[in-house]
């Protein structure tokens, strides 16, 4: 029977972490910080038809892929079901039907084989990607988090506790690539075609930054930065003149990242840390990747950046975290739901 209080600690588990927040259907097998297999199965295409992520398309892709993924992973991590020592999941943020899918089965397979359920927040897992590229990392460090729900630069304590340093007042970065690539027409996802696109052009239009001035506390704003690029699009295009695609995407581009960069360093220098990390699907972006190694450089700061891979949605993230969680012994009950929304704490 299932007791959390019954489960012993162990100094190199084996953790098999779930995500499938999104349109990403993933599973991981790590041995401590150590990755054995990392799968996935992602239902981008399909989605790239409609503009977007369609939560019931996503829900059912989900649920087709989810055995497979997870069979797949213990395959080709060399173990058995039986040597998994505990289950991580992404229990939220994220569409609740497609987070429902990874939930179930990750309690039911705790539940069977009789070891810890761990709940992972998505945002914790991004954060614990930098332990993938740096097995040996520990904190305090400075944190930058850009992804399609979150934009923050973070005080990382602890591997269990984080302090917001400054977010975002209103879209994330991940939004406003989605809606810029949108005005410009390119396709779903929109932050890598903004990025492919931005390599073409200059970056010589004047759009505002996405920092936001005189606030008592950091902040960033995206719903200025994108108004401004919609709203030269279609000045020009009520004149009749070409809009110049490849300038405002790169224009864009370096209005929405070199704040996030700048700030991430200047906070690091404010508290004395010597490593800066980051992660969420922004970082996967060449040119934001280019301007933090540029900046931690000149300040003389270690950088941790996962692969690209590791910095969008994927499972081994998860299963870090849950590392991070199974060593603190905060195990979930077989009783936990999904939550659309977690605020940065």
């Amino acid at each position: 029977m299932y007791d959390k209080s019954s489960f012993k600690i162990k100094n190199n588990p084996v953790i098999m972490g779930i995500e499938s927040s999104c349109d990403e259907t993933a599973c991981a097998i790590l041995r401590g910080r150590k990755i054995l297999s990392d799968e996935i199965i992602s239902s981008a295409a399909v989605q790239a038809k409609y503009g977007g992520v369609v939560p019931e398309i996503a829900s059912r892709a989900h649920t087709d892929a989810i055995g497979e993924v997870c069979e797949a992973a213990v395959k080709n991590a060399g173990i058995s079901f039986s040597d998994i020592d505990a289950v991580a999941v992404t229990y939220g943020a994220g569409l609740l039907g497609a987070l429902l899918v990874g939930l179930s089965y990750a309690k039911a397979l705790a539940y069977a084989l009789n070891v810890p359920l761990i709940a992972v927040n998505h945002i914790r897992g991004h954060i614990s990607a930098a332990y993938l590229d740096d097995e040996l990392l520990k904190p305090p460090f400075i944190t930058l988090l850009a992804s399609g729900g979150h934009t923050a630069i973070l005080y990382t304590k602890s591997f269990t506790q984080f302090e917001v340093l400054a977010s975002t007042s209103d879209d994330a970065a991940g939004e406003a690539f989605d809606k810029c690539a949108r005005v410009l027409g390119l396709a779903y996802p929109g932050g890598p075609n903004v990025q492919r696109l931005a390599e073409k052009g200059q970056a010589n239009i004047n759009f505002p930054s996405a920092l936001v001035k005189n606030s008592v506390r950091t902040q960033f704003s995206y719903s200025g930065l994108k108004t401004s690029v919609i709203n030269y699009c279609h000045t020009l295009e009520q004149r009749g003149e070409e809009v110049p695609k490849a300038d405002v995407a790169a224009s864009f581009q370096q209005a929405a990242l070199n704040p996030l960069a700048d700030k991430t360093v200047e906070f690091a220098r404010k508290y004395g840390v010597t490593t800066v990390t980051a992660g969420g699907g922004v970082v996967a972006n060449g040119y934001l990747r280019e301007r933090l190694i540029k900046e931690c450089g000149k300040a003389g700061l270690k950088l941790i950046l996962p692969e690209k891979r590791y910095c969008t949605d994927n499972a081994a993230m998860i299963a870090s975290e849950g590392y991070n969680q199974y060593m603190a012994r905060n195990f979930a009950d077989l009783d936990l739901n999904a939550v659309a929304a977690i605020p940065l704490k």
